[in-house]
């Protein structure tokens, strides 16, 4: 049997400085097959695709490199002049272009390198490798700094076929391009890798392009291979919490949910956290995750270097039932509701008035039994007594309730609203708690004053109450928040104020998220998923992108055509128009 195009295996680069660039990274590329290689900047994406043409050499590369059974660290110069380009060839992320050769004799370099070329033999094949790429042909006796951007891309990647490689690396190809530019040189390597048959690989922050691209997927972290999936499957139902972390990050038309910043920093390659590297940032770590670090195994259909196998989840419903009221006035307010919230995810509750929301809202806190079903956070089943030991866990949900004035008492000032479940938990001295009543009046964007902080309920607007609930709900480090109706008193400019400090709460933190609401334009600007009540039930679950604009049941449909709906831009800058003199 022939070798695999590309082998890696073990690869680690310590480059100088005590820079770990990448840290045991291994796999395979069989000829024709795509390959991408995804992950934030400084994640070691560039530095893999060097050392995959022998660029980089031990001691700084250890482990193996074999391209077409060729071994590349350690290997002879003359091995490596005779691999690169007739068998490997590297698009690199910017231009490495000679500035005083014109463009047609950089394309033919490797040809004249090999001696064998008569200069119009080059010439025509510099021409047609301009054709393919979608280069004018006019274009190749200009100089580098003569061109566009766009334009040197397609100089590179031509240069990069003219010796028709086995393996061609393309290190971020999107990389300053127009989106006309990029949708079109994305179409032409496609056909140029089907028409050609070479094997690929791209390095890649562009999830879009790497799923256009290729059909395997390593999402690279801190030097690490963390998830190994099909491309689509990795984008569609990412696994590992760092890969579902970089999709919510990423901004794309079908989603219509607020970005969402990954937590915390990535490491610094010279101080890599001990045993997962992402466990500083996650938000379902324990203290395994600090201590051992997880290997690469299988896990839901792919390959994840998680101690859980990836996200898990964090709360569930199951089958929960609950009944007001007997005979003639009895209630179902719940009837089997079942869906789960995971480990960082956000999820909204919708429904008409009537539908169960608020009382769905309470169970899942703690503070209504069900009659029947159970709510689990991490598996272990949530109470609704309130022995001492109960009382630990039901802190880990906190419940902000619709109304806040009926939530807080008119008798405390809002430094003891806010201090209160410290106080109660006896947590810290008071020096201690009053500094982390501040912190969190700050963190929901409220003064620390002695003014404001005295001052009362009948003292405060309604946005300033919900932003106290939220601080009195959120001091408590729960993993969870269920947000009741938390905008539905406030105008439009608070209710913005209050959903980005919501956001905001929920990234830092690591808050798992139940938003309740009767409007589907909300939920959909926050949450990751939409649940839909109707009498009880629920009729509907899906990706918020889903359910508000192509919802399937009529209750859904219902809650969409009663959304609110302003007037597009251009029709209130429509000067054209009769103005409506009825």
């Amino acid at each position: 049997m022939s070798p695999p195009l590309l082998a890696v295996e073990n690869l680690r680069v310590d480059l100088a400085g005590g820079v770990q660039a990448l840290r045991g990274v291994t796999f395979g590329l069989d000829a024709g097959d795509t390959l991408a290689v995804v992950g934030e900047s400084g994640a070691g994406k560039s530095t893999l695709a060097h050392a995959l043409l022998g660029v980089l050499q031990p001691p700084l590369a250890r482990g193996s490199v074999r391209v077409a059974g060729h071994e590349l660290l350690g290997a002879s110069d003359p091995l490596l002049r005779s691999l690169r380009w007739s068998t490997v060839a590297l698009v690199p992320q910017s231009s490495a272009l000679n500035p005083v050769s014109r463009v047609c004799h950089q394309i033919t370099e490797p040809l004249s390198a090999q001696g064998r070329t008569p200069p119009a033999a080059a010439r025509s094949r510099a021409e047609a490798l301009a054709q393919e790429v979608g280069l004018d042909a006019g274009l190749l006796e200009r100089y580098p700094h003569e061109l566009s951007g766009g334009q040197l891309r397609r100089v590179m990647l031509a240069m990069a076929l003219v010796l028709d490689p086995a393996l061609v690396i393309l290190d971020e190809p999107t990389v300053g391009l127009d989106p006309a530019g990029r949708a079109d040189l994305l179409d032409r390597v496609v056909a140029l890798a089907r028409n050609r048959g070479f094997g690929m690989l791209v390095a890649t922050h562009d999830l879009s392009a790497a799923v256009r691209l290729t059909d395997r997927c390593l999402m690279l972290y801190a030097g690490e291979v963390i998830e190994s999936a099909a491309t689509r499957a990795l984008v569609g139902r990412p696994a590992h919490p760092y890969s579902r972390a970089l999709l919510s990050a990423y901004p794309v038309m079908s989603t219509t949910k607020d970005l969402r910043p990954i937590r915390g920093r990535a490491p610094d390659p010279r101080a890599v956290p001990t045993g997962c590297a992402f466990h500083p940032r996650c938000t379902q770590a324990v203290a395994a995750c600090a201590d051992r670090r997880p290997l690469l195994e299988p896990a839901r259909g792919r390959l994840v270097a998680c101690h859980f196998g990836g996200t898990t989840t964090l709360l569930s419903a199951s089958t929960v039932s609950k009944t007001f009221g007997s005979g003639a006035r009895r209630v179902r307010a719940l009837d089997d509701v079942t869906f789960a919230v995971e480990h960082g995810e956000s999820v909204g509750v919708v429904g008409q008035s009537g539908s169960g929301k608020s009382t769905l809202a309470r169970v899942l806190s703690g503070h209504l039994a069900p009659d029947s079903g159970e709510v689990r956070l991490e598996g272990e089943t949530f109470p609704t007594s309130w022995s001492r030991p109960a009382r630990q866990l039901r802190r880990r949900i906190q419940l902000v309730m619709q109304n806040p004035w009926q939530a807080l008492s008119p008798r405390l000032t809002v430094r003891e609203l806010v201090r209160e479940p410290l106080d109660l938990a006896g947590e810290g001295d008071h020096t201690g708690r009053g500094q982390l009543v501040d912190e969190m009046l700050d963190a929901v964007g409220l003064p620390t004053s002695s003014a404001f902080t005295s001052s009362r309920v009948d003292q405060l607007s309604g946005g300033q109450l919900q932003r106290v609930a939220l601080a009195r709900a959120v001091i408590a480090r729960p993993q969870v928040l269920v947000a009741d109706e938390p905008t539905s008193m406030l105008d439009a400019s608070e209710q913005a104020r209050l959903l980005l400090v919501l956001r905001g709460l929920q990234v830092d933190r690591g808050l798992g998220l139940v938003l309740v609401s009767h409007d589907i334009a909300v939920a959909r600007k926050v949450t990751d998923r939409i649940v839909v009540l109707d009498a009880g039930r629920v009729v509907e679950v899906g990706s918020s992108e889903s359910v508000s604009g192509s919802p399937r049941t009529e209750a859904a449909r219902r809650i969409v055509a009663a959304a609110p709906v302003l007037p597009s831009l251009d029709d209130r800058h429509d000067t054209t128009r009769e103005p409506d003199r009825s």
